[in-house]
């Protein structure tokens, strides 16, 4: 079976796309390479990823859904929306690449409406990186020392982009402790919290919101 080939350079990646339907040739990128991509989350709205290629390392052929990825390394937090498709990705660098893959379950539950938006309470410390029907992401930024207001969110996934350590104000008056490393992810449902920086350097997280 024929197939045209698009190359798509981002950065020190390249994503060879295969014109091949994605019912059609649906091919599963953890039963192909599970020593490639680790399982960090999988619920009923999203399966989340870790890729890890060594320099000059691909992928093989795979098929994913709609997915968010966020890279680890090599520009930290970068995010990028790709739809549905059939795909090689390479490592063109000397260097390792680590990537988060956010992939979108189809027939997934809508999130909760958000009445408390952190973009609209505090533009200067929630930038919107991504805005598109099936997500917003956003980039928080907090400096040592800084509370923002009491905000919510939709369903989403973080991802940390530094070492950090907050704690969360929950909605119902109690606080969570939260120290983290850079590269980790966590899954949370609709929440509405404030936090705050405790920690001794400025914290980054990419929250992706699921609509």
């Amino acid at each position: 079976m024929g197939y045209h080939r698009r190359i798509v350079k981002a950065g020190i990646v390249s994503v060879v796309l295969l014109a091949l339907s994605w019912t059609a040739a649906a091919q599963d990128p953890v039963s192909l390479a599970p020593a490639l991509y680790k399982v960090e989350v999988d619920n009923a709205w999203v399966r989340v990823l870790r890729l890890t290629l060594a320099p000059h390392a691909k992928t093989p052929v795979h098929s994913h859904p709609p997915e968010v990825l966020v890279w680890v390394n090599h520009d930290p937090g970068r995010t990028l929306f790709r739809p549905a498709a059939t795909e090689v990705e390479e490592n063109l660098s000397d260097e390792p690449v680590e990537e988060i893959v956010i992939e979108l379950k189809p027939g997934r539950t809508a999130s909760p409406p958000v009445a408390l938006d952190p973009v609209v309470l505090d533009p200067d410390h929630h930038l919107v990186v991504l805005d598109n029907p099936d997500v917003r992401a956003l980039r928080t930024i907090l400096e040592p020392g800084l509370k923002s207001p009491l905000h919510e969110h939709p369903h989403y996934v973080v991802v940390y982009v530094t070492e950090l350590h907050t704690t969360m104000e929950l909605g119902d008056g109690r606080v969570v402790d939260n120290p983290r490393r850079a590269g980790d992810v966590g899954w949370r449902d609709f929440m509405r919290h404030a936090t705050l920086n405790i920690g001794k350097q400025t914290a980054v997280e990419i929250q992706v919101e699921l609509k």
